[in-house]
């Protein structure tokens, strides 16, 4: 019904070489260099799957060959859509209850998906149910006729016989299984190839509200040749039998076995010489030609094609376009679905990735440690993780590889126990910085008034302010950017601690002394900035970064200011780069009460004064 408004458009102005299929919840666009299956998954997010169409040589050269090419193109063709279908339904994985169990058992033991287990049943079953229902069956019919009417057998009305038998089963087989919900879901999704293909052919925009104008009928799909293939089918079966003869087997279930063994082994002829005639005449758009391709236009009306709605027509033509990108362009990457899959294969691929780009593998294992809720050591525990959290994970891994500072994607880290919020406003606490803090909080005493000098996130005065509650200090935090503060203040307010933050370039707006001052300021040589790591150049603050031409302009600014804030019998504590203690220590009076830290690496990192 809703066919009969589709846009009457009577010439082609252009006829595409690219084919499609309706796989579940989406459609798959094939073209000369690639193919792309765009699904929309259950966040109602389309994704799409786009791969090269890699061929052997040899496979190349048989594939020019007329009536072979037939055969490989068959063969191909089944093997790429079956691979399809799979791949899209592996986009809803997250199943529960048995079939998860089987899914976790699966993994831990054999370390296989479920999907692929499936996907190989599938294709044997399909095998076995094709030749069951479409050979086994028209060929019994056919026998229990020959049977009552003797005078049928071995002539041209017993494979007309066969003939009509297989397309009644087919349509037959077509008519029951529309009853499935999943099915008319699927021949929806095939009208909105149909659609996609048809606007593309008429010159119509490639948008949804203009493609749905479209006919769900298209004369090049596989249904409108069924009657061409079934007669060829007919001929070639024909023409065996009257070149070799009929041949006498007494045994009635041999000759049976034996008719459908030569039927079986004619398919790659009746392949061969289908292709060849199909793409005959898909060269013409004629009325003659339109006889061979009306009955089954007649069945895609019928039976395989239903209307679509908007947003299955919005899938299909994510898919087109994406196929006629790639085959444009060579250059254009292929991308895959978001799926679930076995955790240590999928945490090895993302490895591989992050060596590929130069980022620390650790990171990968942060990342799904993080998503799947889970401690890093619990990675070591197989499992299959789901769709739904593989989505999560895949986010995250797209925008490290981009260069973006993995604690930013993520939001907050975890330092001394706080959770601290991170993002471009400040330096993301580095794991080290944490013996620092502990040292601070170690040394502070009862009522102690406590400086965080170059504070940054605020990270180390929430965590001296936190840890020390119960002794009545006083945390100040100071840094040059307002950003920072803004940042720092949000950190104190989520952990629920007081902490006084002053926008001050050094000491410029701090006022009195303190008993404690902690920094841990920007130490990097300002030559060596450009080499740093991708995602600390581009993404972490300069201010927070550049200590000068030797790294070292803060800690002298500090040593000359310093007798005036920190109080008698005080503690500087500071942070500094590899190498710069020795040349650190010798700027302030107090040297000789000077005691050095080291990191978890066994480099000297820290200084701690006393005054």
């Amino acid at each position: 019904m809703a066919d009969k408004k589709s846009k009457k458009i009577k010439n082609k102005k252009k006829c595409t070489y690219i084919g499609g299929q309706a796989v579940l919840e989406g459609v798959m666009m094939a073209g000369k260099t690639c193919q792309a299956c765009a699904v929309r998954d259950p966040d109602g997010e389309i994704q799409v799957e786009a791969k090269r169409i890699k061929k052997s040589k040899g496979l190349t050269v048989v594939s020019k060959i007329p009536f072979l090419r037939g055969i490989v193109n068959l063969v191909t063709s089944l093997v790429r859509g079956t691979k399809t279908l799979m791949r899209s339904a592996a986009v809803y994985g997250d199943d529960e209850g048995e079939a998860g169990r089987v899914q976790k058992w699966l993994a831990e033991k054999f370390k296989l998906n479920i999907m692929d287990v499936v996907a190989v049943i599938s294709a044997v079953l399909g095998i076995v149910l094709a030749v069951a229902i479409f050979m086994l069956l028209p060929n019994f019919l056919v026998s229990l006729i020959c049977k009552s009417f003797p005078a049928v057998k071995g002539g041209v009305w017993q494979f007309v016989l066969l003939g009509v038998f297989k397309l009644s089963i087919f349509i037959i087989y077509l008519a029951i299984i529309l009853f499935l919900k999943d099915i008319r879901r699927l021949y929806r999704y095939h009208g909105a190839e149909h659609k996609t293909i048809n606007a593309y052919e008429h010159g119509v925009p490639l948008v949804p509200e203009e493609v749905m104008k479209c006919s769900r009928i298209h004369d090049r799909c596989g249904t409108s040749f069924l009657f061409i293939v079934i007669f060829i089918n007919i001929v070639v079966l024909s023409l065996v039998t009257w070149a070799l003869g009929v041949p006498k087997i007494e045994n009635g279930i041999l000759e049976f076995l034996a008719r459908v063994g030569v039927e079986i082994a004619l398919l790659p002829v009746i392949a061969g010489i289908s292709y060849e005639i199909l793409k005959f005449l898909a060269r013409f758009d004629n009325k003659f030609v339109l006889i061979f391709k009306a009955p089954g236009m007649l069945i895609q009306k019928l039976l395989t094609t239903r209307e679509p709605d908007a947003e299955m027509v919005e899938v299909a033509i994510a898919a087109f376009k994406r196929t006629l990108e790639m085959d444009a362009d060579e250059t254009v990457p292929e991308s895959e679905f978001v799926t679930g899959g076995i955790l240590s294969k999928m945490l090895e691929k993302t490895k591989a990735a992050f060596r590929e780009k130069g980022i620390d593998e650790s990171d990968a294992e942060w990342i799904y440690s993080i998503n799947l809720g889970i401690k890093r050591s619990m990675l070591k525990n197989e499992r299959v993780i789901k769709p739904s959290e593989s989505k999560k994970i895949a986010a995250t891994v797209e925008k490290r590889l981009e260069g973006r500072p993995l604690w930013y994607i993520i939001g907050d880290t975890d330092f001394c126990g706080c959770k601290i919020k991170v993002d471009e406003r400040a330096l993301i606490p580095r794991p080290e910085t944490e013996i620092l803090a502990d040292a601070a909080i170690k040394t502070a005493e009862e009522g102690d008034k406590i400086l965080d000098m170059c504070t940054g996130s605020g990270c180390i005065a929430v965590a001296i302010a936190k840890a020390c509650a119960d002794k009545n200090v006083t945390v100040t935090g100071a840094d040059v950017s307002e950003a920072s503060i803004m940042l720092a203040e949000e950190n104190a307010k989520l952990n629920g601690v007081k902490v006084n933050f002053v926008k001050s370039d050094m000491f410029s707006s701090v006022r009195g002394k303190y008993n404690m001052i902690v920094c841990n300021p920007p130490y990097v040589k300002s030559g060596e900035i450009p080499h740093l790591q991708r995602e600390v150049l581009e993404y972490e603050p300069r201010v927070a970064l550049d200590g000068g031409a030797d790294g070292l302009d803060f800690y002298r600014q500090l040593s000359k200011e310093i007798k005036n804030y920190i109080a008698k019998g005080g503690m500087l504590l500071l942070e500094c780069g590899e190498g710069q203690t020795d040349e650190i220590i010798k700027m302030f009076p107090k040297r000789e009460y000077a005691m050095v830290m080291k990191d978890f690496a066994g480099v000297e990192r820290f200084i701690k004064i006393a005054f």
